[in-house]
């Protein structure tokens, strides 16, 4: 019978979060917590010193964030397991990090009620990703997504820019902008380009 501990690495920037979960996986035999990291780097270079069982990762970091630390410690070592803790569950933003290489996608609201079981079900090679998360990702699976073009526009829209100004910085028409304008507007089901601002970034698509 093997009973070595779940060796589990913590990535935030929030001190108060790690000792959170710190204290939540002193409560359990079969698990330890064996280092912790701030950044998106630190992560890379705890993950390769310490070789943990289980990564929990943020995604919004500075520097480095949880995204690209996924994808290189993924390309390090493609049987890293990561499950990714944040407050943040718009399905754009979780299908980047689930490609990039996570296996499992938990909010920190479920810190207390769905943690533990997500670090033993990833541990087993089981994927693990919160029902909320879950059905977010559903309910936007058929809609078509925004090209990067569009994602381009839209993030000039967010910093206040208007089509006359995107259309300059982008070597575009002004005719042309408003063309990507309305196909974002039918995309994102929205009517107006504070709602498609507004949109975007709850579901991951930008950042504000």
């Amino acid at each position: 019978m093997n009973d070595r501990k779940i060796r589990v690495l913590i990535v935030d920037d929030h001190p108060v979060l790690r000792d959170g979960v710190a204290a939540a996986l002193s409560n359990h035999d079969d698990m330890v917590m064996v280092g912790e990291a701030r950044n998106g780097r630190e992560a890379v270079e705890c993950f390769r010193t310490l070789r943990p069982d289980v990564t929990l990762m943020d995604l919004q970091m500075p520097g480095m964030n949880g995204v690209e630390a996924i994808a290189t410690i993924r390309s390090d070592d493609p049987g890293a397991r990561i499950i990714v803790l944040t407050t943040y569950m718009g399905d754009a933003q979780v299908m980047r990090a689930l490609k990039a290489g996570a296996v499992g996608y938990l909010l920190k609201s479920g810190l207390r009620t769905e943690l533990i079981d997500a670090i033993r079900d990833v541990h087993r090679g089981q994927r693990h990703v919160q029902r909320d998360v879950a059905n977010e990702i559903a309910m936007h699976v058929v809609d078509e997504a925004l090209t990067e073009r569009e994602i381009a526009i839209l993030r000039l829209v967010a910093s206040g820019q208007a089509n006359k100004q995107i259309a300059s910085k982008l070597g575009l028409s002004e005719e042309t902008v408003k063309g990507h304008m309305k196909n974002i507007f039918t995309k994102l089901d929205v009517a107006d380009r504070t709602h498609a601002v507004t949109v975007a970034a709850r579901r991951g698509i930008i950042e504000l």
